[in-house]
């Protein structure tokens, strides 16, 4: 297994956060003054397409969801990704790739080198594989994804994968930029939307990634996922919304946006007996420490 901490126990309702003095319940909870949540992985593109970011990022400010990575995957994502960091210096961060939905379009790598110099920019992603659509552009989505890893090894910016059945694929190539990796060793990378089995994720911790839990983890069906997050270690978890997708229970037929990452970090607490204000603050702290925020 992974190494890592265990011990956030806490002997308050997990349920609720109290407030030092008066404040509107969000969505169920009532919040810490002190609490920050870290939503690790939103599409802010669509968002800003039909004019409702602003809307979205007060909701977000409004449940202490504080700090969001702007996730790339294509061009126009990635210079939207830039653009939102330069604008909202220490709310939104950068992060800048090519994901397999380009694999077979040459993107091009030199206007992605150009982006992930900038400062604002804390990860090279998403990007990875997915065979569940595409299996036919496996070989065009192993030398993307490989392309990408190279680029997070030359700038030493955490990676942010997607995989969907290519584990096997998915896990030589991480195995391989794990070994080439001379940066912080805390820093390797992030397994996003995390929906496998606790065998793969066992092998993910053990090369030194962390993993992220969406509002999937929530869903009536998710029970052996709900496994898997009792087994990953503390100082290894994270928490996203991966909006406008995914809307967790109990906000299922609503657009995700970044405020409903406090129902995935509630499901977590409750899994993992913890207080929400332990999840919150140590996912937060993880996603720092990741995305050196």
């Amino acid at each position: 297994m992974g190494t890592g901490t265990r011990s956030m126990k806490d002997d308050s309702d997990p349920k609720l956060f109290r407030l030092n003095k008066p404040r509107p319940r969000v969505h169920g909870f009532a919040l810490l003054r002190d609490i920050m949540f870290i939503d690790s992985h939103v599409h802010f593109d669509r968002f800003v397409k039909d004019g409702t970011f602003l809307e979205i990022l007060e909701h977000a400010k409004e449940a202490e969801v504080l700090k969001m990575l702007a996730i790339g995957g294509n061009s126009e994502a990635n210079r939207l990704s830039l653009q939102l960091a330069t604008e909202h210096p220490g709310c939104i961060f950068g992060c800048a790739g090519y994901d397999r939905d380009v694999a077979t379009e040459s993107p091009d790598l030199s206007e992605l080198r150009g982006i992930l110099k900038n400062p604002l920019v804390k990860a090279v992603g998403e990007t990875g594989l997915d065979y569940y659509y595409t299996a036919e552009t496996a070989t065009e989505q192993k030398k993307l994804f490989a392309e990408n890893l190279a680029l997070a090894i030359e700038f030493e910016k955490p990676v942010v994968v997607h995989t969907r059945d290519a584990d096997e694929d998915t896990f030589a190539l991480l195995r391989d930029y794990a070994t080439a990796w001379r940066g912080d060793p805390a820093q390797l990378g992030v397994l996003h939307c995390f929906t496998r089995e606790t065998s793969f994720a066992r092998k993910i911790l053990d090369l030194g990634l962390m993993v992220s839990f969406s509002g999937i983890v929530t869903f009536a069906n998710a029970d052996p996922l709900r496994e898997v997050v009792k087994y990953v270690p503390d100082d290894r978890l994270l928490i996203e919304t991966d909006s406008p997708y995914l809307a967790p229970v109990p906000m299922r037929g609503n657009r995700n946006q970044p405020a409903f990452v406090v129902h995935v970090a509630n499901q977590l607490a409750e899994l993992k007996a913890y207080s929400l204000d332990s999840v919150a603050k140590l996912t937060a702290q993880n996603a720092r420490t990741l995305f050196a925020l």
